[in-house]
């Protein structure tokens, strides 16, 4: 955790498919800070959109999210983060294909990784999905933030064909199902 003067905050890295459906979700949400979107997970630093595309990096698309942890807590980032995306896709959500955009909770500490165990045996007993569950739950490692035109994608492109089909559903019922968790 980080400490100021005014403000805690906490870190959560998670990767639920293409990053823009993810982060644009996340960034209205109430105590969230900032979600950036970016890649984790892999074998080389630093890499690129288009390295990570090709899916010889090993990274996922990933959002780290900077959140007040006394406005939300880490569970309640996971309920919304498994809400996002269909968990039971092994290396893929719908027509995104690769290991890049696969299922994870890149856990930063201990805690962070007993509740991510825990909210996954929860729905598995509970058959939240119809198969089961294929979420890593891993160590951040090699993290980077992802390019700069990346970042706020949606918002800035909401005309692009992939926004406009995929990511503008998502984020309508995302919307309808959280409405008093929106900023």
């Amino acid at each position: 955790m980080t400490t100021t003067a005014t403000e805690t905050t906490a870190t959560a890295t998670l990767a639920g498919g293409c990053f823009w459906c993810i982060e644009s979700a996340f960034n209205q949400v109430l105590g969230i800070k900032l979600a950036t979107s970016g890649y984790a997970g892999g074998h080389i630093d630093s890499p690129s959109y288009e390295a990570v595309c090709k899916g010889d990096t090993g990274h996922a698309e990933v959002v780290q999210l900077t959140y007040y942890p006394d406005q939300i807590s880490y569970r309640e980032i996971l309920e919304i983060f498994f809400a996002l995306h269909d968990p039971t896709q092994l290396n893929r959500q719908g027509n995104d294909v690769g290991t890049q955009y696969r299922s994870a909770v890149f856990y930063h500490d201990e805690e962070q990784k007993a509740a991510a165990e825990a909210i996954i045996q929860e729905m598995t007993d509970d058959k939240v999905w119809p198969d089961p569950i294929v979420t890593e739950v891993v160590p951040l490692s090699n993290y980077s933030a992802a390019e700069d035109y990346h970042q706020s994608y949606f918002k800035n492109n909401p005309q692009n064909q992939y926004c406009a089909m995929v990511v503008a559903p998502k984020l309508a019922k995302f919307k309808k199902t959280f409405a008093e968790r929106l900023r």
